[in-house]
């Protein structure tokens, strides 16, 4: 079946709009999306009864506008247990109806039912929930083909020169086996930038085989998403720590800002999931509640670590720090903290140590640069059994801009990302026990103290250097962390805003302690 929508009509766009502000991964909270379609690729559904558009449309409500994906289905029949993903419906006399989406008016069928397609009332999917578009978008990856705006497909991945000017796309398959079929998939709840799929498959024979994850990238940048090279080459690599990837798809789309008007990046990228396993997250917590020690699990997750950066550092390079780099990290320290003060005006109190933290390093010795996780917490590592700690999500902080993402960047800033997280399962212990008595407070900042203290000591092992040994470094980007967290907190969860400002208050006695010692 042809798709209904290949270009969106007014009203179709405006049920859209309000759709979308109402997705997690779109970035504007609070503001009412203003959507110009850009874009589109078509999709195949074997047996032709669905079709499959995705429209790449452009939000701008905000000082920079904002390019999304947004994959839909349609059919003529609703698709069971799927009503949450209904966006809207659109019937043959040309009025849409899912809420107060209104008429589509004088467009009627010519400008969303297809010349030829079958007439009656059509239901328009969020199509990530549909497993028809699951198992397009696994085959497009696995074919190597190609999608264009005009819903042509083909393994050469060639265009015609109009093509090239339009939005278009091509899978690239990085698994050797065949992975199966599809039977069925199913989205992940929670996201906040992307759409996780999993999906069900089965072999040759029908067995099931291993199931996949494909991460549909909601917001759309021109680059290279450092979730799917990084992640692709450590398995690439040999590394046992990351899931190993099976297929990407990289598109381009119009876009004034990008060279020659075209921008290019990753659309959506699949690789092998753990069903059932918990991240590290689930598994610390429950042992600060439960009173376990975490020692051993914090030392083998620090070797975890740096094993992944000793295989990042001999697969992608390194190179050494320049007073750009230094400079970057000094500005981005002060802009945080002038965010935080104007959020905690009390963090005044901290200025001095602040200041003589962004001044140390500026004159410490950095060791080489590389690339890194970007974003590490205790959330982003899955307890895999037989495997170990596994890292995922390698995209980065999601707030920063692509290109500074995809730079080498100081090891040390994952290192200190997992030293927060340890602090936080703490303060979420403590969320918990309001009223905590004094020893149940010295027990769980013990309990902080020893996974961070193991988490160190593990990547020591494995690295042949102790990150303490960059103590200055160590402490600023940590110091750079808090503050970012700060901001969050008081913006988000005001109750919350102890754990950073504790953190804060540690620094600056440990930064004490050490220019006494200096002193003596």
């Amino acid at each position: 079946m042809e798709g209904p929508f290949m270009s969106l009509p007014p009203p179709l766009l405006e049920v859209l709009s309000s759709w979308v502000a109402r997705q997690r991964w779109y970035a504007g909270k609070g503001r009412v999306p203003v959507l110009r379609r850009i874009g589109g690729l078509r999709l195949e559904d074997p047996a032709g009864e669905v079709g499959i558009d995705i429209h790449l449309l452009l939000d701008e409500s905000g000082q920079t506008p904002t390019t999304y994906q947004v994959p839909l289905t349609c059919r003529v029949a609703r698709l069971a247990g799927a009503d949450e993903a209904l966006v809207a419906t659109v019937e043959e006399s040309g009025h849409s109806s899912h809420g107060s989406h209104g008429s589509h008016g004088s467009h009627g069928r010519q400008g969303i039912i297809s010349a030829g397609s079958t007439v009656g009332t059509w239901y328009i999917y969020d199509a990530p929930h549909d497993p028809v578009f699951a198992a397009a978008l696994l085959r497009l990856m696995l074919d190597e083909g190609t999608a264009t705006s005009g819903g042509e497909r083909g393994s050469d991945g060639e265009q015609a020169d109009g093509e090239r000017r339009r939005s278009s796309s091509k899978g690239h398959r990085l698994a050797t086996a065949d992975p199966g079929q599809v039977l069925a998939s199913r989205v992940l709840n929670g996201e906040q930038s992307n759409t996780s799929i999993i999906l069900d498959l089965a072999d040759a024979s029908g067995a099931p085989s291993k199931p996949l994850i494909c991460k549909l990238f909601r917001v759309l940048h021109h680059g290279q998403n450092p979730d799917v090279v990084v992640q692709s080459a450590l398995a690439a690599a040999g590394s046992m720590r990351v899931p190993t990837s099976v297929g990407y798809v990289r598109g381009q789309w119009p876009d004034d800002g990008a060279p020659d008007g075209v921008a290019q990046g990753h659309l959506a990228f699949a690789q092998e999931f753990f069903p059932g396993v918990e991240d590290a997250w689930r598994v610390a917590l429950a042992a600060a509640t439960s009173g376990a020690d975490f020692s051993e699990q914090a030392l083998s997750l620090g070797q975890a670590t740096a094993q992944v950066h000793a295989t990042l550092a001999q697969a992608m390079g390194t190179r050494t720090a320049t007073d750009d780099d230094v400079i970057a990290l000094t500005r981005s320290m002060r802009a945080r903290h002038a965010a935080a003060r104007s959020e905690v005006p009390a963090l005044a109190a901290y200025d001095s140590m602040v200041r003589a933290s962004i001044e140390a390093v500026s004159s410490a010795r950095w060791p080489a640069l590389q690339r890194i996780h970007g974003d590490y917490h205790l959330g982003q590592v899955l307890d895999a059994p037989g495997r170990g700690w596994v890292l995922v999500d390698f995209e980065g902080e999601p707030l920063r801009p692509l290109a500074e993402r995809t730079q080498p960047d100081l090891a040390l800033r994952d290192v200190a990302g997992m030293l927060r997280s340890f602090d936080y399962v703490a303060g979420s212990w403590e969320q918990a026990h309001p009223g905590r008595s004094a020893a149940q407070t010295t027990y769980i900042e013990a309990w902080a103290t020893g996974a961070r203290t193991a988490f160190l000591e593990g990547y020591t092992r494995s690295a042949g250097r102790d990150p303490r040994e960059d103590a200055v470094l160590l402490d600023a980007l940590e110091l750079d962390k808090a503050l970012y967290e700060v901001v969050y907190e008081a913006r988000n969860r005001p109750t919350w805003l102890s754990i950073p400002t504790a953190a804060i208050a540690r620094i600056a006695r440990l930064s004490a302690g050490r220019r006494s010692d200096l002193r003596s």
